[in-house]
């Protein structure tokens, strides 16, 4: 499979247009039809941040061979619906996080599941960004925290469901489950634009 197969499918499997993805890339919704018609390749920067957009490794993509073994499924949920008086991690903070907790369980009654701490990668550009601020002023972590607040209304998941591992993500309006194309094992992982660190095990 070429590179603009990958990229149509894994694009596909993210749930997103072409037009989302250039927004996402800051490039023209032409320059991605390029790309996906095989008329064109992106430099190695676009190339990184499609591969973190869609939640694929660059390998992959640039890879001549293979078959994309994910899937996203992303399912409308009422958070204020469960309940947290039940739920096996009551020490969990805030109430949301107990609330998305007792989501997933009922999602996946049978499977293994554990609480992930998610943090964002910073860009090139925010990377410079904190650099010149650590260098400059006390405000060394200000890109790291606003990065933590705008993402504060998701909660993720590590599922070990048989043999596939998905990747959950739970807000107040749905559930998104990523299948994972290869198993995550260790502690720490990054994946699309989040650096993940297993947190306390459900069930």
């Amino acid at each position: 499979m070429d590179f603009a197969t990958k990229l149509k499918e894994a694009r596909k499997a993210a749930g997103m247009t072409q037009e989302q993805l250039a927004s996402t890339l800051s490039v023209s919704r032409q320059a991605v039809t390029k790309w996906e018609s095989g008329k064109g390749l992106p430099d190695i920067e676009n190339l990184r941040l499609i591969a973190s957009a869609l939640g694929v490794s660059i390998d992959y993509l640039l890879d001549d061979g293979g078959a994309l073994d994910m899937s996203v499924i992303r399912e409308p949920i009422e958070l204020a619906s469960y309940s947290d008086s039940h739920i096996e991690c009551k020490k969990r903070y805030p109430k949301r996080a107990r609330l998305s907790d007792q989501a997933v369980l009922a999602r996946f009654p049978s499977a293994e599941i554990r609480c992930l701490i998610h943090r964002q990668l910073l860009d090139k550009k925010e990377r410079r960004l904190q650099t010149a601020l650590w260098l400059t002023t006390p405000f060394a972590n200000t890109v790291d925290m606003v990065n933590s607040v705008k993402h504060s209304d998701k909660q993720f998941y590590l599922v070990n469901d048989g043999d596939k591992q998905h990747l959950v993500m739970v807000t107040n309006e749905f559930m998104e489950i990523r299948q994972l194309a290869n198993r995550q094992n260790e502690k720490r992982f990054d994946l699309g634009e989040f650096r993940f660190i297993r947190g306390i095990k459900l069930r």
